[in-house]
């Protein structure tokens, strides 16, 4: 299934300056006077494109009663990226529904474009989750993020930037800006990282951690031990990942 829809929205900017008198030129706006700083406007309007393939997976006994669903949102990690969406079920919630199983999760699963990276891509998921909740039985109270790997920079990044937006996320063998921790302060975290990654140093998802922690956050990190970059395939076969998620609601304001 693929998505495509238009977004429309208008760039405006304003020049403040002093009160010199501006002169008018044919058109009715103001002319720049040398040697007078003066107040002037910009607006554009831009029309943009949004595409993302995705897998959908609705949980058995959708539809059968009036019922609202939890939804997850997963992020595949770089090797999955491209245009054949059979890569994204190789990890994670698509691989395990994939294979006959059973989550009590709307799970909705996008596709990178080759060559792109997650941290790029925040519009699109974040319209690609409100076309989703528009368009099926979804509680907006449970509304849930993970990702891995690649996917774990994009849950860090896309959850900082609309933190309104999630209950709860689960970033694994991942890491984001710092500076922005603070804005999970209301977003539960349960982050997951491999103790020898050389792939993605555990000091990523460490100080990711404790840069939420720092801004008065509820976050908590597992550590395998013996695990190098896969930390995924452990975090997603645990019950419990789940019924943590399950466990957490966004009040809506």
């Amino acid at each position: 299934m693929r998505m495509n829809y238009l977004v429309s929205f208008v760039v405006a900017g304003v020049l403040l300056g002093g009160c010199g008198r501006a002169e008018k030129n044919s058109m009715g706006s103001e002319k720049v006077v040398p040697g007078v700083q003066q107040e002037q406007a910009f607006t554009k309007t831009i029309t943009k494109e949004l595409s993302l393939g995705y897998l959908l997976y609705l949980p058995k006994g959708y539809g059968e009663r009036e019922q609202k669903w939890p939804l997850m949102m997963f992020l595949h990690g770089a090797g999955e990226r491209g245009s054949d969406l059979n890569k994204v079920k190789v990890h994670g919630p698509p691989k395990i529904v994939g294979a006959g199983k059973d989550l009590p999760f709307i799970i909705v699963s996008p596709q990178c474009p080759e060559g792109d990276w997650w941290t790029e891509k925040s519009e699109e998921l974040i319209n690609l989750l409100d076309e989703i909740v528009d368009r099926y039985d979804v509680d907006a109270e449970r509304v849930y993020l993970t990702g891995l790997s690649m996917g774990g920079y994009g849950t860090w990044e896309l959850a900082s930037r609309y933190p309104e937006r999630f209950a709860a996320v689960v970033p694994i063998c991942g890491g984001g800006k710092r500076f922005f921790g603070w804005r999970l302060k209301d977003v539960p975290v349960w982050a997951f990282h491999g103790a020898k990654d050389n792939v993605v140093p555990l000091r990523e998802s460490e100080e990711m951690v404790e840069a939420v922690k720092g801004g008065g956050g509820d976050a908590k990190l597992t550590v395998y031990p013996e695990a190098n970059h896969d930390s995924w395939t452990a975090t997603y076969d645990n019950p419990e990942v789940y019924d943590w998620l399950l466990g957490h609601r966004k009040e809506r304001k």
